[in-house]
């Protein structure tokens, strides 16, 4: 089975529920305490063995070009300053991995913002990450789809049970039985709760087969003309091939709501040995504050 070495990373949306603070920054680069959110999802796929990220942004998104590059000004600074530890802080994004970028030159869809990135995928399985979804867990959650996608071959999805009133903000899995992972009969965008097959709901991590841009070829545009990849995955399954779910193990915070954003702040803050115990201390007294009120 071929090895898994290359992630595509979507950072080309607008962030338009994280406005103002994304205006003028791309909300990939919005922090997670000191650390741009996007570089979580860096580390999480080269601590699962990947080695070259595909990045796809859009225009305004040079921030984040500049981030994983070199020859930024506070890099200069630091060697001016021989300043050797503030080096290797700047230095370490672009350490990394290796690193391309591809531009989606206009919002048409997930299964569109993959295509863009083609030229340096086709033919060989890879590793589709949302970045914001940020996941806390011991192992990395795309060393767990890519541990599983050795079991069955095919796509592999990462998915989660949702409440019943966040059904239709979904993709929902039909799996075909209760294992784990667990081989689909089917995918349903967004359905409403009475008509989902489970309440297992795609999460953004994924491992795509080699023959998703076949089926992606073969899709038709949907609502506002965007091509999903939940219709390149459900041509898999049409097309006898296998695709899986798997309920990973982690913790999954929606950095692209404000309460979620927050909230992922302090439970990554609340994992640092160096920051736990005092944050505690200011949020019990934040606490009792507001309960006093």
């Amino acid at each position: 089975m071929a090895k898994i070495s290359r992630a595509v990373i979507l950072a080309a949306g607008l962030g338009t529920r994280m406005l103002p603070a994304t205006k003028a920054v791309p909300k990939e680069m919005l922090p997670i305490i000191e650390k741009p959110l996007i570089q979580f999802a860096v580390e999480e796929a080269v601590a699962a063995g990947i080695e070259d990220i595909v990045f796809v942004v859009a225009e305004g998104k040079e921030a984040i070009q500049q981030h994983f590059g070199h020859s930024t000004r506070v890099e200069a600074l630091a060697r001016e300053s021989h300043d050797d530890a503030l080096l290797r802080i700047v230095q370490e994004p672009a350490d990394l991995a290796r690193y391309q970028f591809v531009l989606q030159d206009r919002p048409r869809g997930i299964a569109h913002a993959v295509a863009c990135a083609r030229e340096f995928l086709e033919g060989q399985p890879f590793a589709l990450i949302f970045p914001d979804d940020l996941i806390l867990s011991r192992r990395p959650v795309v060393g767990q789809l890519i541990d599983a996608y050795a079991q069955t071959g095919g796509s592999v999805l990462a998915v989660q049970r949702v409440a019943e009133a966040e059904i239709p903000h979904y993709g929902i899995v039909d799996p075909i039985d209760n294992t784990n992972p667990a081989r689909l009969r089917g995918l349903v965008e967004k359905p409403a709760a009475a008509d989902a097959p489970s309440s297992l709901g795609i999460v953004g991590r994924y491992v795509l087969s080699e023959t998703i841009f076949s089926h992606i070829d073969r899709i038709k545009p949907g609502k506002n003309g965007e091509l999903q990849i939940t219709d390149a995955l459900s041509s898999q399954v049409a097309a006898g091939e296998p695709v899986s779910g798997f309920e990973y193990e982690g913790t999954r915070y929606d950095t692209g709501r404000p309460l979620g954003y927050l909230v992922a702040n302090i439970a990554a803050a609340l994992r640092r040995d160096d920051l736990r115990d005092a944050l505690q201390a200011h949020l019990q007294t934040l606490l009792e504050g507001a309960t006093a009120r």
